[in-house]
């Protein structure tokens, strides 16, 4: 797939979030900004409101490590909003909603399912400089982890801010980094 280390291509999106207007969200928004694209297939669907409201749970958090979360999916704007105000789980969210009807994030993504016209269940990271760090995607039955997410998101951001340094399987804020050398060659 190529896609981590490449450029977030340019698009435009209407946003739905809550007590606010509709809003205009372009790749230039983002910049110096962490961003995550939480992409799932459709409105009123089964999963799905399941792992927005994982992600819900999380996104002050996120917010506190600068993170702005961007839920998409190929519905419209007046979609999220219908569904915002008519369920339970979805209506206590806070973060924003991409329409994408035109399917521009999807195909930037690479996440289109052509015969349906449905985003694939998919995660995306993109860093301050518009790059995507990291990736997910699931098949349409498995639901995603936030609290694996955020993990991630703290490793990126640990990395960035200490170049010669990575992060271990499993690591946590806190936990050790090791610092790859030739010495380190077997040695693990």
């Amino acid at each position: 797939m190529g896609i981590i280390g490449s450029s977030i291509k340019p698009f435009k999106a209407t946003a739905f979030k809550a007590g606010e207007d509709f809003y205009e969200v372009t790749q230039e928004d983002l910049s110096g900004k962490w961003a995550v694209f939480f992409f799932y297939p459709a409105d009123f669907t089964f999963v799905c409101p399941t792992e927005l409201e994982d992600l819900g749970e999380k996104y002050d958090m996120l917010q506190n490590m600068g993170v702005d979360v961007y839920a998409v999916s190929t519905d419209t704007h007046f979609s999220h909003k219908a569904w915002h105000d008519t369920s339970d789980k979805i209506g206590k969210l806070k973060f924003a909603f991409l329409g994408d009807q035109m399917h521009t994030l999807a195909n930037n993504f690479g996440v289109l399912r052509e015969d349906s016209g449905l985003a694939d269940r998919a995660t995306f990271v993109i860093d301050p400089d518009g790059v995507i760090q990291i990736m997910e995607i699931t098949c349409e039955g498995v639901g995603r982890n936030a609290n694996e997410l955020t993990r991630k998101i703290k490793a990126a951001q640990y990395v960035r801010a200490n170049p010669g340094q990575v992060c271990p399987a499993a690591w946590e804020e806190g936990s050790e980094t090791l610092a790859p050398s030739l010495d380190l060659v077997g040695k693990i």
